[in-house]
């Protein structure tokens, strides 16, 4: 694909910004994968949110967000190295609060010892506001977060595959390992509801680490 075949959906006055976004993840990512790679994923990741994102601003990060998950996926599943880190997938089906939880406690406590992604089956179009407050009552902040699909390079390159709530439509590969955590959905509840549910992802956030010979420091105060 040329990049005047890539840009043919992508609105003149975002061209130069999908252009800019695809030099930097293509700079990123080099020399594991080529510009054109680059481009098809942030072209694919610019029509996943350009019905969806409110402002400019956000859906360029967005784009930019989406398209970096993607690569990082595909090479993941092209690294057949023996040290190379657990991947770990949480899904359920906004990708708007309990997904969101597990991915900032993992991120936390493994501390870049193990690749964390999440997605939705029905994707919302925010984090959860109450999910935010209570992660950010922990002291970590996953404002910059946002709700993704996943998509079958993400699925295939997880070694853990965590689901939540999300039933038949999540999917499922052969080989795989799956958990399916029954949580609470925190959808339209506030932080008191939502602060019990928090804890309990972290607890099981935990045991995941442990089951992957990470080791954390407990819980955070």
């Amino acid at each position: 694909m040329t990049s005047t075949d890539a840009n043919a959906t992508i609105p003149a006055h975002h061209q130069g910004d999908v252009e800019a976004i695809t030099d930097a993840l293509a700079q990123e990512f080099s020399p594991a994968i080529p510009r054109s790679t680059a481009a098809e994923f942030v072209r694919a990741s610019y029509e996943t949110y350009a019905s969806r994102a409110a402002e400019d601003a956000t859906l360029l990060s967005q784009t930019e967000g989406f398209a970096r998950q993607r690569i990082q996926a595909l090479l993941a599943s092209q690294d057949e190295a023996s040290d190379a880190p657990p991947a770990v997938l949480f899904l359920c089906i906004h990708n708007a609060g309990r997904s969101q939880m597990a991915l900032g406690f993992l991120k936390h406590h493994a501390k870049g010892r193990v690749v964390a992604w999440s997605g939705g089956s029905n994707p919302g179009n925010a984090v959860n506001p109450a999910a935010v407050e209570a992660m950010n009552e922990k002291g970590i902040d996953i404002t910059g977060e946002f709700p993704k699909p996943w998509t079958d390079e993400i699925v295939r390159a997880a070694d853990v595959v965590v689901t939540m709530g999300c039933g038949d439509t999540c999917p499922f590969y052969p080989g795989t390992r799956y958990e399916d955590w029954e949580l609470e959905d925190p959808a339209g509840q506030g932080v008191d509801a939502v602060r019990p549910i928090r804890d309990e992802v972290e607890r099981r956030v935990l045991e995941l680490l442990a089951s992957l010979g990470v080791e954390t420091d407990g819980p955070v105060a």
